[in-house]
């Protein structure tokens, strides 16, 4: 069980452990949530193109000794008159910059991160779908798939529809509608 107390620019963690059958297990959970209290060691600031000018949002990456702790937040989200599950796709992109090219927007992005050339949803940039609440999407989660050495440079980005995390290559996510450059903090 975990309690958080927050105020004026503190929270404490009160409790961290939790009975599992006879014995008690002790919680990453705490020491999660005061780590994304802290200065991220990379992020990127991700912003809408041409047709999602008000869509804002950040990927902050932080190193632990379990993995990548990743808190993604998006303002501005598309409404479900656009994107009726309110579900939309999130991936790392093994690209450099969020230029157009050619009429396509965010083309200098690329296809998804991937150095083991391994099916779709097992890419190393392949993450968990972003929520939409009345426009506003938070997640944080926990992954071994990479460093944060190994995406530095590379682009984040927000599809226009959910991952159905079979087609390939990429899980048929729709248009690319946000991006971002992942850097050092």
């Amino acid at each position: 069980m975990l309690f958080v107390v927050a105020g004026a620019g503190f929270a404490y963690i009160l409790v961290d452990f939790w009975k599992a059958g006879d014995r008690m297990i002790q919680s990453f959970t705490p020491a999660f949530a005061q780590r994304l209290l802290r200065r991220p060691n990379a992020w990127a600031a991700i912003r809408g193109g041409e047709d999602w000018p008000k869509l804002v949002g950040t990927l902050k990456l932080y190193q632990t000794t379990a993995g990548v702790l990743a808190a993604a937040e998006f303002w501005g989200l598309p409404g479900l008159e656009k994107n009726p599950d309110g579900i939309f796709a999130l991936h790392i992109h093994q690209g450099d910059s969020c230029a157009s090219e050619g009429g396509k927007e965010f083309a200098g992005a690329k296809g998804h991160r991937d150095n083991q050339n391994r099916p779709h949803p097992q890419h190393m940039g392949d993450l968990p779908p972003v929520f939409s609440n009345r426009g506003y999407g938070w997640g944080a989660f926990l992954t071994s798939r990479f460093t944060i050495r190994e995406v530095l440079g590379c682009t984040v980005i927000l599809h226009a529809a959910r991952d159905d995390f079979t087609t390939q290559p990429s899980g048929a996510p729709g248009a690319m509608i946000a991006c971002g450059v992942i850097k050092s903090q």
